[in-house]
């Protein structure tokens, strides 16, 4: 059944703000998006130089076991001393005792194996040099796990100096667990390094290139922008740009593969650069997306180093460097480099930004030394800003501020959330005003992949594009994820070496990337229910005390009725808890405490708290329906670094707002929890830390907002119903002639369960659904189903 009839009126003759380059993408290797992923390389570790500081497992030989075939017999080892080049100094030493049918190496590959399908080519490269045998062959081929051969190809190394060799093999049969091989005999060594297979068949065709399939997914959004490369591991390292855990420096990243160095991944994994900033500026070029290229700002929040201001010159001067390599003429230096690498023209950067969800002091002090350094010598970029990686509080407004006082020309937001926030928070840019810095979004999700997700974050960039006046960029994060590498979920695209598919959430960003538009239309409605809200209650439920890692002693607790003045003491009663890694391993360990229930609307609880021992602090339950339903004061949350209020709704978490503060042991802090219907205050030591409010998402009839094309003249309507009944609603064109056929388009998202989801065996599950249809003059009649995600396109 739907409900009653309404009426959507498109003002097609008002024109509102330009929507500019609002929807694209971002990029951040996390999750094995490069290696393993967007970038076709096939071995890995590839230059033997995986170690335990990319993660405590590896070594210079993880994924490459040793080859003995026929009685052949060989000492595999590892050395460092007579290196190809000085970036990446170990190689494969294959030592052969008895040659037997041959001796070698082999090469796992990512996931299950390397994956090859019958029919293509495979291109193989390495470096080698040997001191005997110089005419002896090396066979190099593609082989199951039971030794079949799938493709083979025979190189003769026949220097003792290092040189590269290159073979190509077709497959004769798919395999998606195969196996690279490279054996020899004869007498003597064979030295390996940089051993390489790639496809043939990569995007586009090239050379280093991208994995066809996830690149092609990528392209067919046709995002306005793309985000590279990161996300955490732009500033988290260290401030050597040679450390093997150095910062993200982006001079690493270009030239000749080999020669990059090999480098710790913060996600816990190693990271080759193959994919590097010029082949980013190709993808980017190759798929119609502007670049947004973002650089550290001499800062890491994670570990507090610091670059002193009067050491901050090289650092500008690569943010400088990297403008030049994009667009500057072949006479500059780096515009010269970027021509010998094949592109003499420029790439057309047009944006830049700064850091990534910084936090602290120091890095907004040395912001404006980039911000000022970069507008005097290129005064049209347009620079980025940071606010943090939370939707309010102290840190997000320290961003803010930074923005306004040094004219940034956007803010980069991050904030991962319950679907239920993004609904509750449609109108958040609502009050963000058109002459100041402009909104990037530049990382949001709600957490998961279902339909639901899908449609509430649909829902969220209806409001994001009802305020291009404010918001200039978003895009969803993370993008791309290899299911047998998870750090970190929901993503866009889900991945194993041979399949890719999108997940709803992504054909969501495809609608809205695909039917943009150019400039918003006055749309309005009429007629419609009253908008549906759950019950306004107010925060009560159950108190609990608790910590996190830590040991902690709460006392002197009490809670307050504000509207009568009652009391309830807890006069002796004490909680003593602890969640330290010893407690844990002792069967010891206790993190929470309940203190009470309560249905009072208007409280405020009081409390002494101390930190005993372990690296963190305080949590605060209240509201409490369950543990999967409530809200909780964190304080001394991440590496000790803040105090953060969050609600959990579902078992899925929304930060509502965070300061920096840090708890240290031994000392006492009185903290008081103010709560009002769902409005919260929370103080330490009587200071006013946070104050913010856990709003109920309100179910508006319909969400909705319409674009023009300027190209093609085309009105765009988008509706989301987020109800589950249909609403049925009189669609009128007002501007456009009332006589006459025309011929419009639908793409529609509909007919799903809320929880559905697409996978490898069901990688359209959920997609739109397009269809033409056609109307007589400037108006129309449409039953927008329950939970749908609709799309008008009318020429």
């Amino acid at each position: 059944m739907s409900k009653k009839q309404g009426k959507l009126t498109i003002h097609t003759t008002q024109q509102g703000a330009e929507l500019g380059d609002l929807f694209g993408i971002f990029f951040e290797d996390l999750n094995h998006a490069a290696d393993g992923g967007l970038y076709a390389e096939l071995v890995r570790n590839r230059s033997f130089e995986f170690d335990p500081i990319d993660h405590r497992d590896f070594h210079a030989l993880t994924a490459w076991e040793k080859v003995e075939r026929g009685g052949g017999r060989a000492e595999l080892s590892i050395e460092d001393s007579q290196p190809m080049n000085v970036r990446n100094k170990h190689y494969a030493v294959i030592a052969i005792q008895e040659a037997g049918d041959g001796v070698g190496i082999m090469n796992m590959g990512f996931n299950t194996g390397i994956p090859v399908r019958a029919g293509e080519n495979y291109r193989f490269s390495f470096y080698a040099r040997r001191d005997e045998s110089l005419n002896e062959p090396v066979r190099i081929a593609i082989e199951s796990k039971t030794g079949i051969v799938h493709g083979e190809a025979v190189v003769v190394v026949d220097s003792a100096e290092w040189k590269r060799y290159e073979a190509e093999m077709t497959a004769d049969e798919t395999n998606f667990s195969s196996r690279l091989t490279i054996v020899t005999g004869g007498t003597g060594k064979l030295y390996v390094d940089m051993v390489s297979l790639f496809p043939v068949l990569t995007y586009q065709g090239r050379t280093n290139g991208l994995r066809e399939d996830i690149a092609t997914l990528l392209a067919e959004l046709k995002p306005k922008f793309m985000r590279f490369p990161g996300g955490c591991l732009v500033h988290d390292g260290s401030l050597n740009p040679d450390d093997r855990n150095s910062m993200y420096r982006w001079k690493n990243t270009i030239g000749p593969v080999e020669q990059r160095p090999s480098r710790r991944n913060n996600w816990s994994y190693n990271q080759t650069l193959g994919l590097g900033y010029y082949e980013y500026f190709l993808f980017c070029e190759d798929i119609g997306a502007k670049p947004i290229p973002i650089l550290p700002g001499g800062y890491d929040p994670h570990h507090k180093r610091i670059v002193p201001i009067d050491e901050l010159g090289p650092w500008i001067d690569d943010a400088l460097d990297l403008i030049e390599f994009a667009n500057g003429d072949p006479s500059t230096e780096w515009g010269s480099i970027r021509a010998e690498l094949g592109h003499p023209e420029p790439f057309g950067l047009e944006y830049i930004g700064i850091g990534n969800e910084e936090v602290g002091e120091p890095f907004f002090e040395r912001y404006t030394y980039f911000h000022r350094a970069i507008k005097a010598k290129y005064p049209a970029m347009k620079i980025i800003n940071s606010s943090g990686p939370f939707a309010a509080g102290g840190e997000y407004e320290r961003g803010w501020q930074s923005a306004r006082e040094n004219g940034s020309d956007l803010v980069d937001e991050h904030y991962y959330q319950s679907p239920e926030w993004f609904l509750a928070n449609f109108d958040r840019y609502d009050g963000f005003k058109a002459d100041e810095p402009k909104v990037f979004l530049g990382e949001y999700a709600s957490w998961g992949n279902t339909y639901y997700n899908a449609l509430a974050e649909a829902s969220f960039m209806i409001g994001l594009e009802r305020n291009a006046h404010a918001v200039g960029l978003a895009c969803y994060a993370p993008m791309l994820c290899n299911v047998d590498y998870v750090n970190w979920k929901p993503d866009l695209i889900w991945f194993n070496n041979h399949e890719v598919f999108g997940t709803a959430n992504y054909y969501v960003q495809k609608l809205f990337m695909h039917h943009q538009g150019d400039r918003l239309l006055r749309i309005e409605a009429s007629g419609f229910e009253e908008p549906l809200s759950v019950e306004t209650k107010p925060i009560n439920g159950a108190i609990e005390l608790g910590t996190d890692a830590s040991s902690v002693l709460y006392s002197n607790v009490k809670i307050v009725n504000n509207d009568t003045g009652e009391e309830r003491t807890f006069a002796d009663w004490t909680a003593e808890l602890s969640d330290t890694e010893e407690a844990r391993q002792e069967g010891k360990a206790k993190r929470f405490e309940r203190l009470c229930e309560t249905d009072w609307s208007n409280y405020t609880l009081h409390m002494s708290a101390k930190r005993t021992g372990g690296p963190r602090g305080f949590v605060v339950a209240f509201g409490q329906a369950d543990d999967n339903n409530k809200l909780f004061w964190e304080i001394s949350g991440w590496q000790n670094q803040d105090s953060a209020i969050s609600s959990r709704v579902n078992g899925r978490g929304s930060c509502l707002t965070q300061s920096l503060f840090t708890v240290e042991t031994g000392v006492a802090y009185e903290l008081a929890l103010e709560v009002s219907g769902r409005k919260i205050r929370a103080f330490i030591n009587g200071e006013l830390m946070h104050e913010t409010e856990d709003r109920l998402a309100v179910i508006r009839p319909l969400y909705y907002s319409s674009s023009v094309d300027g190209a093609t003249g085309d009105t765009i309507v988008k509706v989301v119903n987020m109800q589950g009944v249909g609403v049925s609603a009189h669609i009128e064109l007002e501007g456009l002639p009332t006589v006459g056929r025309r011929r419009a388009e639908s793409y529609e998202m509909s007919g799903h369960s809320l929880e559905d989801e697409n996978s490898f065996e069901q990688p359209r599950k959920i997609a739109p659904v397009e269809r033409e249809f056609s109307f007589d003059g400037n108006e129309f009649a449409h039953e927008f189903p329950p939970y749908s995600l609709t799309v008008f396109r009318i020429g």
